[in-house]
């Protein structure tokens, strides 16, 4: 999901402006955008705020000014609106061109999590799991994992993988680590894919497979995951010169992604 979300549906007249509003950004018109984002926003209108805040952000529109972004996503977040307080987490979560602050990151990603936001529920069970700025907590790291992986996101299928391969406040279980990770891989997750390589290389949850090893680990490194680097060249050193040309033309097809 991006930094303007997906489409409320406000009171008519303000959803009618606020179509035309998308409509116009789609267009890459930002300038006819915040004409009527601006009114609505200072209307009390927070997605418009988060939105105005985006533009600010990203220099759609305007000159990018990192403050004035701060202020109108602090805006959207304190009218409740959970993209705006995804983004404002994210700001605060990267420090880029304001003071970093992964408490208040944490806070924000907390609220619009709770408000059923997938992105926000990933990022928040990462900072519980892996995060060194914040308390710990593996039990609520997968509980939030769980909620954002049922909404579609793949990071969180191959965290939850993680979870049960590493038995984090779960027993091992090689079998659903590979559920996830195939979950994840098959969404296009690099790490995910890397993992799922390498659990066909051990036969660890999955029948010993070179190809089905070398295919995933190629899609894994040609996506930038640095997992695949640990079992490529062991995987790739097993191979017969047939079976890497048919990891090749596997990894080189489409994914057809789960519905």
């Amino acid at each position: 999901m991006g930094w303007f979300g997906a489409r409320k549906q406000p009171e008519p007249d303000v959803a009618q402006r606020m179509a035309a509003a998308y409509d116009a950004a789609a267009r890459g018109d930002y300038q006819a955008a915040l004409d009527i984002w601006t009114p609505l926003a200072h209307a009390g209108v927070a997605r418009a705020a988060n939105n105005i805040g985006a533009c600010f952000n990203e220099g759609m529109g305007v000159e990018r000014d990192v403050k004035l972004a701060e202020r109108w996503l602090q805006l959207a977040a304190q009218g409740g609106d959970a993209i705006g307080q995804r983004n404002l987490a994210t700001l605060y979560f990267k420090g880029d061109g304001v003071e970093q602050d992964n408490a208040r990151a944490a806070e924000l990603y907390r609220a619009a999590a709770e408000q059923g936001d997938a992105t926000a529920q990933d990022m928040l069970s990462w900072m519980l799991l892996e995060g060194d700025t914040i308390a710990g907590d593996v039990v609520a790291a997968r509980e939030w994992a769980e909620r954002a992986a049922a909404q579609g996101i793949a990071a969180s299928m191959t965290r939850l993988g993680m979870i049960h391969h590493n038995a984090l406040g779960v027993p091992r279980d090689a079998d659903a680590a590979v559920h996830w990770w195939r979950q994840g891989a098959e969404r296009g997750d690099a790490d995910g894919q890397a993992m799922l390589g390498a659990a066909y290389h051990l036969g660890s949850g999955a029948p010993r497979d070179a190809v089905a090893a070398m295919t995933w680990l190629m899609r894994a490194r040609n996506g930038g995951s640095p997992l695949a680097a640990r079992f490529f060249d062991a995987v790739r050193a097993t191979l017969t010169p047939d079976e890497k040309l048919e990891a090749e033309r596997r990894a080189a097809e489409p994914l057809e992604v789960p519905t």
